[in-house]
């Protein structure tokens, strides 16, 4: 590898690590999901691994066939952009979504009393609410469900926009046809992905098994209201604050 290559793998390395840590957008969805619908860590870290694997990948895909078409690093940025806010105002529609189903959830497992008749003459009032031990019994659900393939679609819209220049700067010097310009593209693209993966997965990771340690008693009936409106609010982080 040439020294120029060797600062810029430093370089995606770096932006990876940055671009993933102020992107909210990136494991807050996972965290608070994994919380609201009761994912292991197995399973959370499988979805954000999957969702981070559609993220980087559609932007090196796009960045690839921009440097075959000879696109300027301009134009692929502006690409990029309008992705992005496709991509996050999807993450806001997804958020607000989840969210009044959530509150729909809420409203029908709030606590409701019943009057029993045992016999003695006596009446009886019992109140409970969805998860106490008068609840019913739901099967265990198998598969990924609804939820993460919506997440997937979502991260596979959402660009990479700091990979584009990093991308293009090796290709750019002896043109997609030369062995070296393809290996240089080939160790930024996988430096940049494994970087911004292993972000992901470590902040998702931490953030699980710190939000199992926390418990919000009777609100708890809320946690996919809560789940919803944190995904939207890291939409609305993309859309307003530029994160």
């Amino acid at each position: 590898m040439t020294p120029e290559l060797l600062v810029l793998a430093a370089t995606a390395a770096s932006i990876g690590l940055v671009h993933t840590l102020l992107g909210p957008d990136h494991y807050v969805p996972f965290i608070v999901m994994a919380k609201a619908r009761g994912w292991s860590l197995g399973k959370a870290m499988g979805v954000t691994a999957l969702c981070g694997l559609g993220h980087v990948a559609s932007s090196i895909t796009i960045g690839v066939i921009g440097i075959a078409l000879a696109m300027s690093v301009g134009g692929l940025e502006m690409l990029e952009g309008v992705r992005g806010n496709w991509a996050a105002w999807a993450l806001i529609a997804f958020g607000l979504t989840y969210f009044a189903w959530g509150l729909k959830k809420a409203y029908k497992d709030r606590p409701h009393s019943h009057t029993h008749d045992h016999g003695d003459g006596v009446l009886h009032n019992h109140k409970h609410n969805h998860h106490s031990g008068h609840a019913h019994v739901h099967p265990t659900k198998t598969g990924l469900g609804i939820t993460p393939w919506a997440l997937f679609i979502v991260f596979v819209l959402g660009p990479c926009e700091p990979l584009i220049p990093v991308l293009m700067y090796p290709a750019a010097q002896t043109g997609l046809a030369g062995m070296d310009s393809m290996a240089g593209v080939i160790a930024i693209s996988a430096i940049f992905g494994v970087t911004t993966l292993v972000t992901m997965m470590a902040v998702v990771a931490v953030g699980v098994v710190g939000l199992r340690r926390i418990t919000i008693g009777p609100a708890t009936r809320f946690s996919h209201a809560l789940a919803g409106g944190a995904v939207a609010l890291s939409g609305c982080a993309i859309v307003f604050l530029g994160v």
